[in-house]
Order: structure tokens, then C-alpha cells, then sequence
């Protein structure tokens, strides 16, 4: 046999020819090229590397082996996750309304499927930017939440006479008095008056909230219609209804009030804001405030300022718990600025510089929603050279930036002084290495609200009373351990030994 044969030289070359000219030419064109991300399993994807850990800590892991932009498959679902500052501004920044839609969440559509669409997943168009300037400009604009001062002032001055009346030398639970803080604060603000059955409501939504953090295999597999007709979770919709129960009962009571004459002092809670604004047809010609989007509004209100504000309280009083160097400068500032004064006062919190760096570095460190995510709708767009696919969930990991010592110095440790002078950096989304509340067109509407109900609630914790932690636990010793949820909550209670300083009057 002829060790070369000029016959099969010319096959082999018919063979191969095709096959360079088709990688030659049509090379990426089989497919969108796509960020590297973990390896993936058949079926789940990338779903078990998530499983049984927080998410926001093993993506930030998983990008540091794979990048600042990497791919996630979770079952029939596409994510990229992003843990770059820079990449988040081109996101939010430079594709118009491309990543403006957040993902659908299967287990919310079934709490509002009953009364009206949600504010914060509808679909980004006009419907979405008239509720959303009803929040900003009527709701929870400066002027609005300046109105709530009295009330602010009232509830500080009530959580710091509960403390005081605690038996001497007893422990009280900070976590649950701040949540109810934040409650009496926040329904006052918004129904005018304190809510009966506050505790039951506070349980109940908390269950909830904790149901609603699932992976619900709906939207994982959307194309399951089987999926879909199975029965939902009864005892996460058992929840739901309950919040619904009490929330009917709140508007209920709010509309009898308003057809007996109660306008709620001049429109002084927002509910009697929204029930005018039904009325008044010209003042919102674009949407129709129907009772079910009134329930809606109401709602999503309650449930952003408790789970932020709370979760943000209670994680700044652990904090200056664990550096008592912070909360001894913090103390100082605080009675220096109110020396004299029986208690605080709004007007003063403007010269508390220190605390304010204080809370901004809490949020740094444990911002409320440590995953944002926006959904694409829109075909061809390209980020960092990278497609992105139709339908493709972005996740921008918050917590990992915050966390990055490419932004930060020292960024695991607490140190407020970084917010201080030219660190001041702008809590409401503009600077892409500290986006707590988001960013972007959905940035959360609240913000001037939630900031207004910290500042007084520490400032009156810290200015009436020293504290200490239980016995034999030591600053390093504190349960920094975070909770699984929608909102990053301290999992552990905070149980402390308040000792009073300045007289409860």
C-alpha cells in the first residue's frame, strides 16, 4: 500500500474545506457569546451552588474566580451577575430603558392578582411612571415626610419611655423594640393612627416575607405549564391572605373616617392622600387609582418601610455594640449637639454629621436588598462585549460591592470616618460603589422617609441611654449572623442593658 494516495488526499480535502470555511466565517454566529460562569449540571444549571447558603456570598465567591460579569443557569433561567461597579453604571446608565423591568416573582403575582397590579414589578411604561410619581411627589417626597416630623418625634419619645420604665437591670429585646418603632411610625404615617393588632401584623408578614425569598420552581421552569397548575404553597398563601385580611380592614376603617368628615388633619396621612386623589380624576389622568391599586399602594408601602428601616436599626445597633470606639463618638456628637434638651428633636439632627456616616457605613456594609435585579426585554443589547439574551435576568450583587477593597479600604471592618468630608458619598444610587436603595429609574422611593425614622430612633437610643451587652459576651462575641430573606435581617435578637443617662421626660 502506497503510504500517500493523491485520491483520498482529495476526499479528506472535500471533508475539510466546509469545515474551516464554516469556522472561518460563521464562527459566533451559532449562538450569543455569553460571560464564563461555574460549571453546570444537566437540567438545574448553575442551581446548586446557591442551594443551602446565601446567594450574595457565594456569587461574590463564585466571580471572584469567574469575573466581575458572570453567567448564572438556574434551570430554564439565564443571569448574569454583576460585581462591578463600573459595569452596574454601564447597565443602569448607558442602555436607556433596556434593564429597567424587574423579574416577574410568581409568588407575588398570586398576592396581588386579587386587587390590582403591584408598583414595584409592574411593567416599566406609563401605568408604572404615574404610580411611581404619585409615591415620589405626594407620598414620600421631602415635603410629605416633613409633615411626619410630629409623629417621628412622638414614637422616638415612646420607645425611649418603654426602655426607661424596663425593670433595672433587666435586658430588653432592641430588635423588637425597633421593629415596633418603625411600625407605629410608619402606619401612623400612612392610616393616621396605630395599628390594633400590630404584633399579629408584624408576625405575619415577617412569615411571609420569609415564604416569598423561595425559589419558586414556577419561575425557574416559566415554560412548565404543569408547574403552573399545581397547587401553590398553602401555608405561604395562608400568610398572604392574612396581610390582605388586615390591610382591607385598614382602608375600611380609613373610607369610614374620611365619610364622616376625618380628612385625616389636611391630608395628613397618606392613605386620605390617595382616597382624594380617586376622587379628583385630573389629578392623575394617565392611571386609574382603583381600590385594588389603592391596596396595592398601601401595601408595598408598609412592607418597604418596615423590612428596610427595621433591618437597617437594628444591624447599626449591633454594629456600634461591636466598635465601642464608633458609639462613644457617636454618643459624644449626639449630646453635645443636644445638650440641655429634654429630648431630640428633628431640628437638631442636621448637625449630627458623625451619625449620619454612621448609618451609611451600616448600609455599606449591610445593604437592605443585597441583590438587585432587572430583567432584559429588550433584543441586542451588549454588555462589556457580552450579549445578553432576551428574557436575561440582571443581578447586581450590592453586598459585593460594597464589599470590594477595589472601592474600599479595609472593607470588611466598620469605620464610619470613610463617609466623612469628601468620603460623603450620595445615598440615593448616583455613586455605583454605593447603591443600598438601588439605582437606576426603580431606585427605591422611600428613602428620604426611611432615613428620616433612623436618624431619630438612634439618636434618641444613644442620647437617653448608655448600653452594655448581656453578661459574659464580649464585642467580638455578637451574632453578626445574617438571615435568609428578601431583606438581609440580623438573624439573632439583639438583647441589651440599657443604663439611663440623660433624664426621660
Amino acid at each position: 500500500m502506497e503510504p500517500f494516495s493523491l485520491p483520498y488526499f482529495y476526499y479528506g480535502l472535500c471533508i475539510l474545506l466546509p469545515i474551516i470555511f464554516h469556522a472561518i466565517f460563521f464562527r459566533g454566529k451559532a449562538g450569543p457569546r455569553l460571560p464564563p460562569g461555574p460549571w453546570q449540571l444537566p437540567l438545574i444549571g448553575s442551581l446548586h451552588h446557591l442551594l443551602g447558603k446565601l446567594p450574595h456570598h457565594v456569587m461574590r465567591d463564585l466571580s471572584q474566580r469567574h469575573g466581575p460579569l458572570m453567567q448564572l443557569r438556574i434551570c430554564e433561567r439565564v443571569a448574569f451577575v454583576v460585581s462591578s461597579a463600573e459595569i452596574a453604571r454601564e447597565i443602569f446608565k448607558g442602555h436607556g430603558t433596556a434593564f429597567e423591568q424587574r423579574p416577574t416573582v410568581s409568588i407575588i403575582d398570586d398576592m396581588y392578582s386579587e386587587h390590582g397590579m403591584s408598583v414595584m414589578f409592574s411593567p416599566y411604561g406609563e401605568h408604572w411612571r404615574q404610580l411611581r410619581r404619585i409615591l415620589v411627589t405626594e407620598l414620600l417626597g421631602a415635603r410629605r415626610v416633613e409633615a411626619f416630623r410630629r409623629i417621628r418625634e412622638e414614637e422616638a419619645a415612646r420607645l425611649v419611655s418603654l426602655i426607661a420604665s424596663s425593670p433595672p437591670g433587666q435586658l430588653v429585646n432592641v430588635s423588637e423594640l425597633l421593629a415596633e418603632f418603625v411600625a407605629d411610625s410608619a402606619v401612623r404615617a400612612i392610616y393616621g393612627d396605630r395599628l390594633p393588632n400590630r404584633d399579629v401584623y408584624l408576625k405575619t408578614r415577617e412569615t411571609g416575607t420569609d415564604f416569598s425569598a423561595i425559589f419558586d420552581l414556577r419561575d425557574i421552569f416559566p415554560s412548565s405549564r404543569l408547574l403552573r397548575m399545581l397547587p401553590r404553597n398553602k401555608k405561604g398563601q395562608r400568610h398572604f391572605q392574612e396581610v390582605s385580611r388586615i390591610i382591607d380592614e385598614i382602608l375600611r376603617h380609613r373610607e369610614e373616617r374620611s365619610a364622616a368628615g376625618d380628612d385625616g388633619g389636611g391630608d395628613q396621612d397618606m392613605i386620605s392622600v390617595l382616597l382624594r386623589m380617586q376622587k379628583d380624576s385630573s389629578a392623575v389622568p394617565a392611571v386609574s387609582l382603583s381600590p385594588g391599586i389603592i391596596k396595592s399602594v398601601v401595601t408595598e408601602m408598609f412592607g418597604g418601610a418596615l423590612d428596610t428601616t427595621t433591618a437597617t436599626l437594628q444591624w447599626t445597633m449591633a454594629e456600634l455594640m461591636a466598635n465601642p470606639r464608633a458609639m462613644e463618638k457617636a454618643q459624644l456628637e449626639i449630646r453635645r449637639v443636644l445638650a440641655g434638651q429634654e429630648r431630640v428633636q428633628e431640628a437638631a439632627l442636621g448637625g449630627m454629621h458623625y451619625l449620619k456616616a454612621v448609618i451609611k457605613e451600616t448600609l455599606r456594609l449591610h445593604p437592605p436588598t443585597a441583590l438587585v435585579s432587572r430583567l432584559c426585554l429588550q433584543h441586542g443589547q451588549k454588555v462589556q462585549g457580552y450579549d445578553v439574551p432576551h428574557g436575561t435576568v440582571i443581578m447586581t450583587n450590592v453586598w459585593a460591592i460594597s464589599r470590594d477593597p477595589k472601592y474600599w479600604r479595609d472593607p470588611d471592618s466598620f469605620m464610619p470616618e470613610r463617609f466623612e468630608g469628601e468620603g460623603a458619598l450620595d445615598i440615593g444610587g448616583s455613586d455605583f460603589n454605593f447603591t443600598p436603595f438601588g439605582s437606576g429609574r426603580r431606585v427605591c422611593p422611600g428613602i428620604d422617609f426611611s432615613e428620616a425614622n433612623i436618624q431619630i430612633a438612634l439618636a434618641s437610643l444613644l442620647y437617653h441611654f448608655d448600653w452594655e451587652l448581656p453578661p459574659g459576651v464580649k464585642e467580638e462575641g455578637i451574632d453578626m449572623t445574617e438571615s435568609f430573606g428578601v431583606t438581609a435581617k440580623r438573624k439573632a435578637e439583639l438583647l441589651l442593658h440599657p443604663i439611663p443617662r440623660i433624664a426621660v421626660v
